[in-house]
Formats: C-alpha cells, sequence, structure tokens
C-alpha cells in the first residue's frame, strides 16, 4: 500500500520545481498549477516551508516583484536547481522504463511497442503478437 501522505509531500516537491523549471513563479500561482496537476490544492502552509527549504538548498532563487502596491515574492530555479530537476526527470524516466519494459511487446506486423493487451495468434505453430486484429490480419495476408 502507497502511504497517500508521503506520495502527495514528494509529488508536490517533483512538480515544484517542475513548474519552476517552466516560468517563474509566486506562491500561489505554484499552488494553482498544482492543484491542476495533483488534483489537490496544497495549503501556504505545505508549499512556503517547502520553497524556503529549496531557496535554503540552493535549488531557487528569490525575487521581489512589484504589482501595483502589492510586492510578491517571485521564485526560479538556480542552475543547480535545473541540474538536480534534470537528474529527478532522469531517474523517473528509467524507474517507469524499468517497470513497464518488461511488459512491452512489439507487434509482429507494424513493429509498435504494445503495453500490456494487443492480439495474439497462433500462426505457423508459434504465438505472435499484434497491436490490433487488423494488423494480425495484414500479417497474415502478407506471408
Amino acid at each position: 500500500m502507497v502511504r497517500k501522505k508521503g506520495l502527495l509531500t514528494n509529488l508536490t516537491r517533483f512538480f515544484t520545481l517542475s513548474i519552476l523549471s517552466e516560468n517563474p513563479s509566486h506562491g500561489y500561482k505554484i499552488m494553482d498549477k498544482l492543484e491542476e496537476r495533483l488534483g489537490k490544492r496544497p495549503s501556504p502552509g505545505q508549499i512556503y516551508p517547502l520553497l524556503k527549504k529549496l531557496k535554503k538548498k540552493g535549488l531557487i532563487s528569490q525575487e521581489i516583484e512589484k504589482s501595483g502596491d502589492r510586492e510578491r515574492k517571485v521564485y526560479s530555479l538556480t542552475e543547480d536547481g535545473r541540474e538536480a530537476y534534470s537528474r529527478l526527470v532522469n531517474r523517473f524516466n528509467d524507474v517507469v522504463s524499468t517497470i513497464l519494459e518488461p511488459r512491452l511487446t512489439k507487434c509482429a506486423h507494424c513493429g509498435c511497442q504494445v503495453y500490456e493487451g494487443g492480439h495474439q495468434e497462433k500462426i505457423d505453430g508459434k504465438l505472435r503478437s499484434f497491436c490490433c486484429i487488423h494488423c494480425a490480419n495484414s500479417y497474415k495476408r502478407g506471408r
């Protein structure tokens, strides 16, 4: 069973870096985008301590931006932050590939990769995998 709290905390961290890799943002904009991506709105009590921790680690920087009478703290990734985010994305890709690779099959006709499912037929005593019945039929016609 996945611990939901830990998962959301880690996803919040990951997606915060992701959001800042796209554009500098202020705290409430980050919360809006996190709500879009995670389906749950984080509280200011979650985001601002996280931003403070990321800043302390040198992964983000903060600038004050004037908006009318108000001042906003705008956060952006530092070079170290971009490198850390890039490493996280690469590690995530490696994990996903490791999980999915054994489940991938290749269509015997068109060569596309099929993740779970597809269509299988025994042809000439050998079980062959296809992405769909249409490819299976084309394969049989082309033999």
